[in-house]
């Protein structure tokens, strides 16, 4: 199974990621996010944890991209793999390591993540979520 894909959307990234759980598609949207950011392997050096909460799933996958941009501007952490990702009521915590985006080459920075266009489409055995993020 493919864990994402780029859409064609005019001056935005767009992209539908896929898991067989809403855990699974929400690490792989996280998968394809930094792969719009680099297209060099990031190395898994540092150890990164966060929660990030929210009232329902696309606030919960809103909140969780936005997080990772504030780490993106704050710390200049990129994702290499996401080693936890557990859902508990209304809150996400993420396990992921990675690395300093002074040591590959950034070839798009984003600016924020939208509402716009998203979706989660949950069906037995498949999650597709949906987001478009303004460069």
């Amino acid at each position: 199974m493919e864990k994402y894909k780029f859409l064609e959307h005019t001056a935005d990234e767009k992209f539908q990621a896929y898991g067989k759980t809403l855990k699974e598609a929400f690490a792989n949207a996280i998968h394809a996010t930094m792969a719009i950011m680099t297209e060099d392997k990031i190395k898994p050096i540092q150890e990164q944890s966060f929660q990030v909460e929210a009232n329902n799933k696309e606030k919960l996958l809103y909140s969780l991209l936005e997080h990772l941009l504030f780490l993106i501007d704050t710390e200049g952490y990129l994702v290499a793999e996401v080693t936890e990702i557990k859902l508990e009521n209304n809150t996400l915590s993420v396990k992921t390591k990675g690395d300093s985006a002074d040591n590959y080459e950034i070839l798009a920075h984003i600016k924020a993540v939208t509402y716009h266009e998203m979706f989660i489409k949950e069906e037995e055995n498949k999650v597709t979520v949906q987001v478009v993020l303004d460069l």
